[in-house]
């Protein structure tokens, strides 16, 4: 994966133009043989009233980089990938900088896969622990 790893990235970079992941800036930064990792600026455009990162935006930045990875390790030429369930627990508050959002997966099964997605600060510090279920749809 490594000689591919560059390429990998920049079609998932590519991928966010004119969509939600754009607009939230998340970039797409590091990936291996089992995960995906993004990072995501906090800055006022995704605080809450009281100046902390909103959990919502934490949720589409876990749900983004797991079903952009549910995309790389399936055939997405054969398979529509769709989220179908995702939870949040969130335990520390962020009010600047950049949250990173790593997917690992749990199980990559032909019709399901689980990922956990664990959002961290800029100390490395757990900000958010996330569990996605993606499904794979045959293209017809």
């Amino acid at each position: 994966m490594s000689g591919h790893k560059d390429t990998i990235l920049e079609v998932c970079n590519a991928s966010s133009k004119n969509t939600m992941m754009e607009t939230l800036e998340i970039e797409y930064i590091d990936v291996g043989e089992n995960f995906l990792v993004g990072k995501m600026p906090v800055t006022s455009k995704v605080h809450q009233p009281d100046g902390v990162l909103h959990g919502g935006a934490m949720v589409a930045l876990a749900e983004s980089v797991g079903s952009t990875a549910s995309y790389i390790f399936l055939n997405a030429q054969e398979y529509y990938i769709r989220g179908i369930e995702i939870s949040a627990n969130h335990v520390k508050s962020v009010k600047e900088g950049f949250v990173f959002a790593k997917a690992v997966v749990v199980h990559r099964g032909r019709t399901t896969q689980l990922w956990e997605i664990k959002i961290t600060n800029e100390a490395n510090e757990l900000v958010s622990i996330c569990k996605l279920t993606t499904i794979a749809l045959p293209k017809k």
